[in-house]
């Protein structure tokens, strides 16, 4: 049994993270403190000081963990990685899930390429972004193209500089030609770093380059490339154009406003560079009518800069945070220079912060209208759904399965949650089906379930199957095996595969198609159907992938493993030439020809 005034008596009073945990072990906030013990006691202390939201968890405290560290701002640092990791209830969460992509400058390579992803690591390469905007971002890829013809294939350079014919990029005048030798590494460098300097938006600088060089090209009295040239200066402009001017500066800013309404927290950032803005982002705080809006701010610049790749030298907020002190040392830290929290009362600066003010407003009542809509829409689908099935109450936790086969092959089962009408990715499941390996989607509906039940923690109000009456059947079997009672449909498709009507308590009951109750059980047959299918599709992608090389003579693990860095895939393997086989490190001619054979 924890015992909390005995384990408090026990804290030290020095910096540290606290972790606090519910009767089921579950981790339900997560802070920092200068002295864990002053902090720590304070929770059980004065309670009629505290906010509503505070009580409710100071009540669902069951237990504490602490961690020590060397520093406030390791505290810090601390602090917001386990918010992230473990999402807990009562922390203030910046939820940002959209995974912006960025555009990547691999210049550890010699010959690096121009590479789109939307995941970022400490890997030395150059990310530029998030583009909140994604075509404006694509915009940007094909006029690094169409400009400097960087490379954008997979070869390995400079090993495999001239084993091959130049590919067709390079005789349409989109690659220079740089596995034909055709560029020096340190001419490729130039390059790289003309397309680095228009990433950072230093537009002027590359077109004082380009008009130099189109002089240049007139006075050779090559007039083509200088028509081509004198095209790519006004293109640049166009961008230049785009991005709004707001201050006669050159300096990067982040301008950070709010709007508060009375159960949420609207936090909107615009992001300027050289003193032109690039682009605005709005962040949504659920249920934060009981937080101060400094300890929102606080939060909300702890977790977003904790991530990010750029810091501005500059952040203009509404509000000061709390523990700016704190904050400016760990942002100073994590950008390796200094930066400065200001909130301005008067000029410039503050004419901006008023400007952002003022849309964030808008912003927050845009997103409240549409909120309040898609809520509505949601509680209608629940109650209709309740109605429908004569439940008790609404269905607040909805799980629904599929099983995916091909002739019993790869079979496997996935399982999604609905949670008050929104899925709810983390509790999403997949199951390699074990009791059978024929077509019998019965038994492998019966061995999820069993799986998923046995060993339950949060009871489903509803379950869906996707299937009749034979699948409904056969999971009740399960339920009655473990005495559960829980209500359950099964979601029937018509013969294009569509969404149908439920099957419950052996009747069919017809959905209005024009109804929220079909829009919501269409949603999720679709969701959990693809699910499944993609699970599926990845476990038949792997075992045919691993027999069709295991298949050849002489190709083991190691030259597998050869194989597939190269080439990256198996459809790729079969277009190779055995020339371009043989020239991968480990594979003779003669293997490189039965390789070439057996595909071809």
């Amino acid at each position: 049994m924890f015992d909390i005034e005995y384990e408090i008596k026990q804290l030290p009073d020095t910096a540290g993270v606290y972790i606090m945990k519910n009767s089921m072990d579950e981790i339900i906030y997560v802070g920092k403190a200068v002295n864990l013990k002053n902090r720590v006691s304070q929770y059980f202390k004065n309670s009629s000081s505290h906010s509503i939201k505070v009580k409710q968890m100071v009540q669902n405290i069951a237990s504490f963990e602490y961690i020590l560290t060397n520093s406030n701002v390791e505290a810090l640092s601390l602090e917001c990685n386990l918010i992230k990791t473990y999402k807990p209830k009562y922390n203030i969460k910046l939820k940002d899930d959209k995974h912006y992509p960025y555009i990547k400058i691999d210049t550890n390579n010699s010959f690096p390429k121009i590479i789109v992803t939307r995941t970022v690591k400490k890997d030395g390469a150059k990310y530029f972004g998030p583009y909140t905007d994604a075509k404006s971002m694509w915009e940007y890829v094909e006029l690094i193209k169409k400009m400097w013809s960087l490379r954008s294939c997979n070869k390995n350079l400079p090993r495999d500089i001239g084993k091959n014919r130049a590919c067709l990029n390079y005789h349409i005048g989109q690659c220079k030609g740089v596995c034909i030798g055709e560029i020096n590494q340190e001419q490729y460098k130039v390059i790289v770093d003309e397309i680095t300097s228009f990433l950072k938006g230093n537009y002027k600088e590359i077109i004082k380059i380009k008009e130099q060089e189109m002089f240049f090209q007139s006075e050779q009295l090559d007039f083509e490339k200088a028509l081509i040239l004198r095209d790519q200066i006004q293109l640049i402009k166009n961008i230049e154009q785009k991005h709004l001017s707001i201050n006669n500066s050159l300096n990067d800013q982040d301008i950070i406003a709010f709007a508060k309404g009375s159960q949420d927290t609207l936090i909107q950032v615009y992001f300027v560079r050289k003193g032109k803005l690039v682009g605005r982002e709005h962040f949504m705080f659920k249920n934060s009518s009981d937080d101060k809006i400094e300890d929102i701010f606080r939060n909300f610049v702890m977790q977003f800069y904790n991530e990010a790749i750029f810091i501005p030298k500059e952040i203009i907020v509404q509000v000061i945070p709390a523990e700016q002190d704190t904050l400016l040392e760990f942002l100073t830290y994590k950008k390796g220079s200094r930066v400065n929290i200001v909130s301005p009362k008067k000029g410039d600066k503050h004419n901006l912060l008023e400007l952002a003010i003022k849309n964030a407003q808008v912003t927050f009542h845009q997103f409240g209208d549409q909120l309040k809509k898609k809520e509505e829409r949601i509680l209608l689908a629940l109650e209709g759904l309740q109605e429908l099935l004569e439940l008790p109450s609404v269905p607040t936790r909805i799980e629904a399965y599929d099983i995916s086969n091909i002739q019993g092959v790869y079979s496997v089962g996935g399982r999604i949650v609905f949670e008050n009408g929104k899925p709810n990715k983390k509790d999403y499941r997949k199951y390699k089906i074990k009791s059978t390996t024929t077509p019998d989607d019965y038994l492998s509906m019966q061995e999820v379930l069993e799986r998923r039940l046995s060993n339950i923690q949060k009871m489903p109000d509803l379950l869906l199957i996707d299937g009749g009456k034979g699948h409904v059947n056969a999971v009740k079997q399960v339920l009655l095996q473990l005495n559960l009672e829980i209500p359950i449909c099964g979601m029937v498709k018509d013969e294009n595969h569509k969404t149908k009507d439920l099957i419950f308590k052996e009747k069919e009951l017809n959905i209005d198609k024009r109804s929220e109750v079909f829009k919501l059980i269409n949603r999720i047959q679709d969701e959990v159907h693809h699910f499944a299918l993609e699970y599926h599709k990845n476990l038949r992608n792997k075992g045919q992938l691993q027999s069709e090389l295991d298949n050849i003579k002489g190709v083991g693990k190691v030259r597998k493993k050869i194989l597939l860095n190269h080439f990256k895939s198996i459809a790729n393997i079969k277009k190779a030439t055995s020339d371009e086989i043989a020239t991968l490190d480990g594979i003779s001619s003669n293997l490189a020809g039965n390789i070439y054979k057996y595909f071809n």
